[in-house]
């Protein structure tokens, strides 16, 4: 136990030193450590911080998700920071500094497998990096204060990717195949190369700016990457038969189904260890998150036709608008018939809570974890799924996929949720959606559209909350998509739709839930009340879809808005660095 903890105080300190290449004469240098697979086990479990903790997802906000809060980045108001602005390299700093002791351990197999796992972590890094500025400096080792390539410029993108699948193919190599839900392994590292190689290969195809070429090259590393992964592996889709629970049922528990899950964030209830979900998705204090209206509009209709083809659909009523949906929906927000896990009392959709009414579910574990910070389910970071549709999307922007293909991948997790219409190539291809192709998709490869949109849909439904959504639209060049131009007048996000004031029954049981009032506030008993114009706005003034943020402007410049810029003290630091397009810092050079 002592060797232990003396162990941890040194990894302590290897992380929390300002110059890692220096150590206090009285403490045990780096030399006498990473001798053993001990050292090495517990130097890489401070890589694991460098992972999305459970508000990354329970809080995200693009244009599927919104709240009473808007993203600078959507407003366009976004800023050059002076310092940090996510340009922090410590993580880095962290792994190169075990790549260049881990050769103290003698044994090769021991040295390979957690270097493997270092390096894993180093493509990750560089992943987040070159998604958020472009071009970045590749460093695979420790520097010093003095060091000349502190000062050198940013490192080709192209190059930074090469580097980062040396990394990937390394770590697929050496890392375990065995199945671990909180530890990095070989299939693990498949699916982190097929995530990045998709994001790479569709960014070069559609950011025609930056003139990047090989984009098909990614496409198919990514394809590969995936369908080794789906063939190979030991993972399925996690399936008891049960279709109106098994998707929900992934994202509530507190030890994570490892039939489906790669790897997850877990906490821990023994020491209090937790994340604030339930909270977060219960308080009305808090975001107020709900799904947007044309995003709950992309949900398909059980038997695989398109809601959007309904007559009148943009005016039903909440009731009529979710019968007879892709099943996720109902797995995703409260619907009628909702009843907490656990529990027999149905709960209609609650406006107090939820700014456009559609009231999210996933992630939302069982009662006892409803106090504030009180929840302790483990959060999926990399399920098949996943795996499932970058093979699909890589397939069809090549322009290869078949109907086999989408068999093994979409229709499986259609299946799964018990929906009972496939997606069928023929017909997709011939007949594109021109509500996905008007709101979202602009930017479409026109040869596949009709077949790259229905993967796209079901990538952004199954995907929902998992983080990819803002990853996904930057990749498409679909930002402008956040402004739901119409007859070209920037529109705010919708909620449900209202005929008018009065009381209203959401979930069917002859109750009423919500009073939209104006004038003098009735009396309509335990339901929840919202003012016209005060605490809901509707499009057409007094009937309409809730209107959300409409006071805030949105903004998105096509010329600068897909990176992040570089903070102007690392300029003045080293003048090697480049500005990136559209963010103009003053400097002159």
């Amino acid at each position: 136990m002592k060797k232990s903890i003396l162990y941890i105080a040194i990894a302590t300190l290897l992380l929390s030193s300002c110059s890692l290449d220096e150590f206090p004469e009285d403490q045990i240098s780096p030399e006498n450590f990473f001798r053993t697979e001990n050292d090495l086990r517990l130097y890489c479990n401070s890589f694991y911080s460098a992972l999305p903790g459970a508000a990354t997802f329970y809080e995200e906000s693009t244009d599927d998700v919104v709240g009473r809060d808007m993203s600078d980045a959507i407003r366009g108001t976004r800023v050059i920071p002076n310092t940090g602005g996510d340009w922090v390299w410590t993580d880095l700093r962290n792994i190169n500094f075990f790549l260049e002791h881990s050769h103290q351990c003698t044994s090769e197999k021991v040295r390979n497998t957690y270097d493997g796992e270092a390096r894993f972590f180093r493509a990750y890094f560089y992943f987040k990096m070159v998604k958020k500025f472009g071009d970045v400096p590749w460093y695979d080792r420790v520097l010093g204060d003095k060091d000349p390539d502190l000062y050198k410029p940013r490192t080709p993108r192209t190059e930074v990717l090469e580097n980062m699948m040396e990394d990937l193919d390394f770590a697929i190599a050496n890392l375990p195949e065995s199945k671990s839900a909180n530890y990095v392994n070989k299939w693990t590292a498949l699916l982190l190369k097929s995530r990045i190689c998709l994001y790479e290969g569709t960014w070069r195809k559609y950011h025609t700016e930056f003139n990047i070429p090989d984009a098909d090259v990614y496409l198919d590393l990514a394809a590969k990457a995936a369908y080794t992964l789906l063939t190979d592996g030991p993972y399925t889709l996690h399936d008891t038969g049960t279709p109106s629970e098994d998707y929900r049922d992934i994202f509530v528990q507190t030890d994570p189904y490892t039939d489906e899950v790669l790897l997850s964030r877990c906490y821990d209830l023994t020491n209090q260890v937790y994340h604030d979900s339930n909270y977060y998705r219960l308080s009305s204090t808090t975001g107020l998150l709900g799904l947007e209206k044309d995003f709950v509009n992309t949900y398909l209709m059980n038997d695989g036709s398109r809601f959007t083809d309904n007559p009148g659909y943009k005016t039903m009523s909440f009731y009529d608008e979710v019968q007879d949906r892709d099943p996720r929906l109902a797995q995703s927000i409260r619907t009628p018939g909702y009843t907490r896990i656990g529990q027999s009392q149905t709960l209609a959709p609650d406006l107090s809570v939820s700014i456009t009414g559609y009231q999210l579910t996933k992630y939302l574990s069982k009662t006892d974890m409803d106090g504030n910070a009180k929840s302790w389910t483990s959060v999926p970071l990399f399920r098949l799924a996943e795996a499932m549709l970058n093979y699909a999307e890589a397939k069809a922007e090549l322009g290869t996929i078949t109907q086999d293909d989408i068999d093994i991948t979409i229709n499986k997790l259609r299946k799964r949720v018990g929906m009972t219409g496939m997606l069928n190539l023929a017909q997709a291809k011939s007949n594109p959606d021109p509500v996905l192709e008007q709101i979202f998709f602009h930017n479409v490869d026109q040869t596949n559209k009709g077949i790259i949109m229905e993967v796209r849909r079901e990538r952004s439904i199954e995907l929902l909350q998992e983080g990819f959504r803002w990853d996904d639209m930057m990749r498409w060049k679909e930002g402008s998509a956040f402004l739901r131009q119409q007859y070209g007048q920037t529109m705010p996000f919708k909620g449900m739709y209202f005929p008018g004031t009065g009381s209203f029954d959401l979930d069917g049981d002859g109750k009423a839930d919500v009073c939209i009032w104006s004038g003098n506030k009735p009396d309509e008993g335990d339901i929840v009340y919202r003012q016209l114009g005060q605490e809901v706005i509707l499009e057409n003034g007094t009937s309409g879809c809730i209107l959300i943020n409409s006071d805030k402007v949105k903004n998105w410049n096509e010329g600068r808005d897909y990176l992040q810029p570089v903070p102007v003290q690392e300029r003045r630091l080293n003048p090697s660095l480049t500005q990136n397009p559209g963010w103009i810092d003053g400097l002159g050079y």
